[in-house]
């Protein structure tokens, strides 16, 4: 892809079934991948080994946030210049990595969210679409910044981005604090269309309407608390 060093990192509980074609569907792109599973009660460590992944394991369950944290620290240990976040249920395109990674190669961005609204044709379910865009105010009214798409969890960081941004939220929430650390340290983003599959898998998967619901809630009273 380029002379940079890019890493793709990937959050994955009990994903057995799909890390091995997620993984494969990615090496031709990207060559280090790290999958971190986190606490999986099936082979997903040993299928993302098998898949040609680096792989790492979390001694408890912490959630998807803590999962990222640790595969970015680990892909920064190795001298990632970018770094991808990349679902492990099969929803993300492995061909757009290549258009999610450019603004930062160009120099032209920090972060770069993938935005699902921005891609003709997308197949969003109707309640997860009214779901998802009431997270679009909700993130503007928080934390000032305006997107299309506010819970996308394909993005790419820059070195510098990686360095800088805490993610204290271990699970579903780190979503919307990773908005706020874009915000609070004045880094530069842009959003780019992306392709979400809905698949029956990845929406049995993924997270519920009412726990989408739920981390709003929690995100609102950290902000009247802090």
């Amino acid at each position: 892809m380029h002379p940079h060093t890019t890493w793709i990192v990937i959050a994955a509980y009990n994903e057995e079934t799909m890390i091995g074609s997620v993984v494969a569907s990615v090496l031709p792109i990207v060559a280090h991948i790290v999958v971190v599973d986190d606490h999986s009660r099936d082979n997903t460590l040993v299928a993302a080994r098998a898949a040609g992944a680096h792989a790492i394991r979390h001694p408890i369950n912490l959630g998807q946030g803590a999962a990222l944290r640790t595969g970015m620290d680990y892909a920064l240990a190795h001298g990632a210049d970018v770094i991808v976040h990349f679902d492990a249920d099969g929803q993300h395109n492995s061909a757009e990595i290549e258009y999610v990674v450019r603004p930062i190669l160009e120099g032209g961005a920090d972060i770069v969210l993938g935005s699902r609204f921005l891609k003709e044709g997308s197949n969003v379910p109707a309640l997860r679409r009214a779901v998802l865009q009431g997270g679009i105010l909700f993130t503007w009214l928080l934390s000032g910044v305006k997107l299309t798409d506010t819970h996308n969890g394909f993005r790419a960081l820059s070195r510098h981005a990686a360095q800088t941004i805490r993610i204290h939220q271990n699970r579903m929430a780190h979503a919307s604090e990773i908005i706020d650390e874009i915000a609070r340290h004045g880094l530069r983003y842009t959003e780019v269309p992306v392709t979400i599959t809905y698949s029956d898998y990845s929406m049995a998967r993924g997270q519920s309407s009412l726990n989408a619901a739920r981390i709003a809630g929690q995100m609102l009273w950290s902000k009247l608390t802090s």
